[in-house]
């Protein structure tokens, strides 16, 4: 059977990409690209080379934020993480770290949403479609504005449930690396969507508790120890790290909820004996696992020492000036994303 191929020329393309559009496209707010040197507001055009190699080989880094009420939330921690992974990998963006920086600025306002989620990937260019890192003569940025998702919390309430991942996980140092092989991660998410759950943890070869598909875990003991993995094992998660500063700075204040915050190996066991486990992410905020394996956590409710840090990050995320990058005056940008 011959196969009718439509020919897509410069001339037709840009209406041929529009008539491709999606219901999901509208949650695409605005797109700056390198290689276009400049911004898109029309998701039709928000489009990546196809032989740039983060594309066919996941030669790349990314980081992604969230603008809450008009301001970027922590914005240098994930920029930082950024040029970490970058450096990781041997990719260096030319204009450093303030140029990224007023870049995703200037992304999240050409969106015009004071709510959204911003993601900075930064690919090791085009070139061709071989393996070898020098085939890509330049480095390319791609940032995009993109809807906000939910904290978990406020959609499941009850908090959530949790399995073992079967997925091997990331050995160092590339578990520290936000590379854009995630495959991984895929596997995992797959993994609680096929189990009707909400999360997976993963292992590693020792039998120590690592990370979610893209989540820190942590547990509280029952004598009150607010415990998460080493960072040789997991990426350093930004909303991870600022609860655990949190935590620290309010330990006197809430010396009955917890006595002491630290980095340390976890055993399986350790969070069926703990009395509360955590899942933290930038998106999700603080979230009580109530379930693990199918066996209650503490008392199978969302515990106090969830409720405190969670409240003491929201009001991090709204109020503290220090981390709040300023992007809309109280009277710009529109309040649905």
């Amino acid at each position: 059977m011959e196969i009718d191929v439509k020919i897509i020329t410069a001339e037709n393309y840009v209406t041929t990409l529009k008539a491709a559009s999606r219901p999901y496209h509208n949650h695409y707010y605005a797109m700056y690209s390198s290689m276009l040197g400049g911004m898109v507001t029309d998701p039709a055009l928000m489009q990546l080379p196809i032989d740039d190699h983060i594309v066919h080989r996941g030669d790349g880094v990314f980081d992604t934020f969230k603008c809450v009420d008009g301001a970027i939330y922590n914005l240098d921690a994930h920029l930082q993480r950024l040029e970490r992974s970058a450096t990781a990998i041997g990719i260096e963006w030319p204009g450093g770290l303030n140029e990224l920086r007023e870049l995703s600025i200037a992304t999240i306002r050409a969106g015009a949403k004071r709510n959204c989620s911003g993601r900075v990937m930064l690919a090791r260019g085009p070139g061709g479609f071989g393996v070898s890192p020098f085939e890509a003569p330049e480095r390319a940025l791609y940032i995009i504005a993109y809807q906000l998702g939910q904290p978990f919390m406020k959609k499941k309430p009850l908090g959530a449930t949790v399995r073992r991942s079967h997925v091997p996980t990331k050995a160092p140092p590339f578990a520290g690396i936000k590379n854009c092989n995630y495959l991984p991660n895929v596997l995992m998410k797959r993994e609680a969507v096929e189990w009707g759950i909400d999360f997976v943890a993963g292992f590693d070869n020792n039998g120590f508790l690592t990370e979610g598909a893209t989540e820190n875990i942590g547990i509280v003991t029952r004598s009150g120890e607010l415990a998460f993995p080493r960072l040789e094992n997991t990426l350093a998660g930004t909303s991870m790290l600022r609860l655990m500063e949190l935590a620290r700075n309010s330990q006197t204040d809430n010396a009955n909820l917890i006595s002491v915050v630290t980095l340390r190996d976890i055993t399986e066991q350790e969070i069926f004996d703990a009395a509360e486990l955590l899942i933290v992410g930038t998106t999700l905020n603080v979230v009580a696992a109530v379930e693990y394996e199918g066996a209650a956590i503490g008392s199978g409710t969302p515990g106090p020492v969830w409720r405190k840090l969670n409240q003491m990050l929201e009001d991090d995320i709204t109020e503290n000036k220090e981390l709040r990058t300023v992007v809309f005056s109280a009277n710009e940008g529109s309040k649905d994303g």
